[in-house]
């Protein structure tokens, strides 16, 4: 085979990190190929294969598979105008990519028919620009990235101005996406639209944004399309979402850190879904339609909850074409391994990180900063957020432990991070978002501290009712909470643990935590020191609501303890409850507990201090208080009161036992 022919149909050019600059009339090097990694079903070079696989090297449509620019002419674009013009010629070219190539405000590049977009060496990347193939065919992308088109603040991709997809696709046919990289886009990182067809979807990195893969804006089923050994993280939704797919076989690919749903079919589409990873996803494979198959077969799930749909026959894959698949288990290993272009292995290591809105940061989006950081890194990180509103939904996932999230000012009020779901708000694909999908932050990975920020559920109740709806829910161990402001009504903070036999310990420094029903519950241990807890005023006469809901494990002797601190309310004088117990989905084995000592009380404060739940009277929790003040701090036989000798057994030091968070008195 000819140098040219390799170039083209082959594009090995994909391993060409070692070549000097190539002028239009040039060969370049061969490839340069690296070790093998050792133990790996498939090596490096067995990864980067010499021509498509899947739908994409099928004949159809009058082409004889995706070959790209492979009899064209090769040519290097290093500015972003010299891509427009190459991109748009009408000749068949192979298209270097080298460098940084940065668009000024962002462009949809127009993409003509033959062509083939190569990175050459380390770092070659497209910024603040994607591609726009509309009723073209036979393109290849490979070994490069495409990055940072997101509209700071925008992060559900609303505005009228955002359309900045990476690629988008319109009645195109024959497109193989290989060892790409795809992150932080306005809007999705591929849209795959209007009846494209033979594609497919290989060794491509998806990562920190929320829109990731989106397939469908057609009443037809007519696509047909391969994906294959995709590493898609740190996303949300469309991971991929597949409407009206003729035909879709997702398989190898490695799911992680998803945070509202994994592989959807929608309408009539016919999926099929094997030997793929699925760790920390939700609803991780979703029939979404009556008429839509899914065939869910080997697949592995770890951390998961929600649907694993199996519905219908869909179709067989190996009726179009040959593929071996690896094993399930393997999965994250060998993708994490191969996925991405060649030249891009090297993990971030910086351990200062800012998101600021107004460009001066690392990054404007503060998931896409926890993003940036390797997956099982156990490195101490900060990223340090500027002020501004940050509409978003927050995950600091699990396999990031050691984070510190804080506000670059003194003032928590500065930086605040809003989302608006509520618990019982409807997911359009079926059910509920649950308590901790409404959660505005979810704190996932041990050893987090989080401060001088807001994190507030901006659910609006007088306009759409009561429900859950929670700022925050810490589940990991070892959490804490400095200067932190927690804003919502009902359930704003939810102490949670991995499990009802784990245990979980937070530490909360001056804080401020208000709403009105239960709005600190949970099974995990926490300790308020020096917080002001404040009760809203819910306009009742006599009931204005309940401060804690414990549903603490009974061999947990720790639960919630509220020490030093300001219970405060506008409410009418009686009328909140410290608490209830809360015997969660009816737990026999639960024994609530919380004690509140060295604390003033306000006169909203109720003179029956505690109040039964759901059957279960306020004696069945194990509630106590110590040494309080003010004009709610009641003695009597509904306020029960410590021992001194009894309350040396509940102080900080007792409830957070080996851990010494920074800053506890």
């Amino acid at each position: 085979m000819s140098l040219r022919r390799l170039l083209g149909a082959a594009t090995a050019v994909v391993l060409l990190g070692s070549l000097t600059a190539v002028p239009a009339h040039a060969a370049p090097a061969l490839p340069r190929f690296v070790p093998a990694v050792s133990g790996l079903a498939e090596t490096p070079e067995a990864m980067w294969k010499q021509s498509p696989d899947g739908f994409a090297s099928l004949p159809g449509y009058g082409v004889d598979g995706t070959t790209g620019g492979q009899s064209g002419r090769i040519v290097t674009a290093s500015t972003i105008q010299e891509l427009k013009d190459h991109a748009a010629s009408s000749e068949p070219m192979v298209i270097f990519i080298r460098g940084t190539l940065e668009a000024t405000d962002y462009v949809k590049i127009p993409v003509a028919a033959n062509k083939s977009f190569i990175g050459v060496g380390a770092g070659a990347e497209v910024v603040n620009a994607g591609f726009k193939l509309i009723n073209v065919s036979n393109v290849i992308f490979r070994n490069f990235i495409v990055r940072d088109s997101y509209i700071p603040g925008d992060w559900d991709g609303k505005r009228p101005d955002n359309d900045r997809d990476g690629i988008q696709l319109d009645t195109t046919h024959h497109v193989w996406v290989d060892h790409m990289k795809f992150e932080r886009m306005g809007d999705g990182l591929i849209d795959t639209r209007k009846d494209s067809d033979f594609i497919t979807y290989s060794w491509n990195v998806f990562a920190d944004n929320n829109k990731a893969l989106g397939v469908g804006w057609t009443p037809n089923a007519v696509t047909r399309m391969t994906i294959h050994h995709n590493w898609i993280r740190n996303t949300t939704q469309r991971n991929f979402s597949l409407d009206n797919t003729a035909a879709a076989h997702v398989y190898n690919n490695f799911l992680q850190d998803i945070g509202q749903y994994g592989m959807m079919g929608r309408n009539a589409a016919k999926v099929v879904v094997e030997a793929n990873n699925f760790t920390a996803v939700q609803d991780p494979i979703v029939a979404k339609d009556p008429a839509t198959e899914i065939v869910n077969r080997d697949n592995i799930f770890n951390g998961t909850r929600g649907r694993k749909d199996n519905v219908g026959a869909a179709f067989d894959p190996a009726q179009f074409y040959a593929y071996q698949k690896d094993d399930a288990v393997r999965v994250p290993e060998i993708v994490a391994a191969g996925a991405g272009p060649r030249e891009d292995s090297s993990p971030n290591s910086a351990t200062e990180i800012t998101v600021a809105l107004d460009g001066t940061g690392d990054f404007a989006s503060i998931q896409a900063a926890i993003g940036s950081i390797p997956s099982g890194s156990t490195l101490p990180r900060t990223i340090t957020v500027k002020p501004g509103i940050y509409r978003e939904s927050v995950n600091i996932w699990a396999d990031r432990p050691n984070l510190t999230v804080q506000g670059a000012t003194a003032s928590p009020a500065d930086v605040v991070i809003t989302y608006d779901l509520p618990a019982n708000g409807v997911k359009f694909f079926g059910g509920t978002w649950g308590a901790g999908g409404s959660a505005t932050l979810n704190v996932l990975a041990e050893g987090t501290t989080v401060g001088n920020l807001t994190v507030e559920n901006a659910y609006d109740e007088a306009a759409n009712g009561s429900s859950q709806a929670l700022a925050v829910r810490s589940v990991a161990d070892r959490v804490t909470f400095d200067g932190t402001r927690f804003l919502g009504n009902q359930d704003t903070y939810l102490a949670d643990t991995t499990g009802r036999d784990a245990t979980a310990r937070t530490y909360l420094k001056d804080c401020y935590i208000e709403g009105d029903v239960d709005f600190i519950y949970g099974r995990g241990t926490a300790v308020f020191d020096g917080c002001t807890i404040h009760s809203l005023d819910r306009g009742s006469a006599t009931n204005n609501g309940y401060i804690v809901a414990p549903s603490t494990k009974n061999s947990n002797p720790y639960g919630f303890l509220i020490v030093d601190s300001n219970l405060t309310s506008d409410a009418a004088p009686g009328t909140v409850s410290l608490g209830r117990p809360w015997f969660a989905s009816s737990d026999p084995d639960a024994h609530p507990m919380a004690v509140i000592r060295d604390s003033t009380l306000g006169s909203h404060i109720a003179v029956r201090g505690w109040s039964d739940m759901s059957g279960h009277h306020w004696t069945e929790g194990r509630f106590a208080e110590f040494n309080n003040n003010g004009p709610g701090a009641y003695v009597n036989e509904f306020h029960p009161q410590l021992t001194p000798e009894d309350a040396l057994k509940f102080t900080k030091e007792k409830f957070l036992g080996d851990w010494t968070p920074a800053g506890r008195g």
